[in-house]
């Protein structure tokens, strides 16, 4: 019985020993792989939360400037931003926070700058098309008209197709370029929602250029 028991545990053995030479190298293989994997996986978890604390901190330095009206500690803040956390959210976020700052202190270079970067680096076409209408207007208000036109002409998310087409009406009127500024406003009238305060802004703008708004094609009311 006991060498039954020999016979059969020593045939299990070199099984194990055929199996372990066949695939043992690729088992390992498959284990070092996932070991590695997922320490990565940890150590990218930890990077990014400590991004985030990072460039959270950055971003209540910048408004602490801003509401402080530090325009120097504004501009470093943004700079360190840009510079270590440019891909997050808290930096768009920071180029808009501190554009507005800037430009209240009457920063008009320093604040288009900030605009433009988030125009043209955001990750988030939200953030980018907030960026652009801003830009474009303060551009307008530097009579650049061209320029501010340029900023309107990018791609932008549905829901901001109406405020742009607004803004365009703007940089029309401001040109003197009535027709091009009553188009652009018709666009913007139908592109707002039925009751919103864009829209009864839009009615005035259009009475000032000589469009009755009741006899244009009224938007389609949107699914609730």
């Amino acid at each position: 019985m006991a060498t039954h028991l020999d016979l059969e545990e020593q045939e299990q053995l070199d099984q194990l020993k055929h199996f372990w030479n066949t695939y043992g190298t690729l088992i390992t293989t498959v284990v070092v792989v996932l070991a590695l994997a997922f320490a990565g996986w940890n150590g990218w978890q930890y990077w990014q939360r400590n991004k985030a604390a990072g460039a959270a901190a950055l971003y209540d330095e910048l408004q602490r400037g801003a509401e402080a009206g530090d325009m120097t500690r504004v501009e470093r803040a943004l700079a360190d931003m840009k510079d270590k956390f440019g891909s997050t959210a808290y930096a768009q976020q920071a180029g808009l926070l501190a554009a507005k700052a800037l430009h209240d202190k009457g920063n008009a270079e320093a604040s288009r700058a900030a605009l433009a970067w988030v125009a043209d680096k955001a990750v988030d076409p939200g953030y980018q098309a907030i960026a652009r209408l801003r830009l474009a207007g303060e551009l307008m208000d530097g009579k650049s008209y061209d320029e501010a036109l340029k900023q309107l002409a990018a791609p932008v998310p549905k829901e901001f197709e109406a405020l742009v087409a607004d803004r365009k009406g703007d940089i029309y009127l401001a040109q003197g370029k009535r027709e091009e500024a009553k188009a652009a406003y018709q666009q913007a009238w139908n592109g707002f929602e039925l009751g919103s305060d864009y829209r009864r802004l839009v009615e005035i703008k259009l009475n000032a250029v000589g469009v009755d708004p009741q006899s244009l094609k009224a938007p389609v009311a949107s699914a609730k």
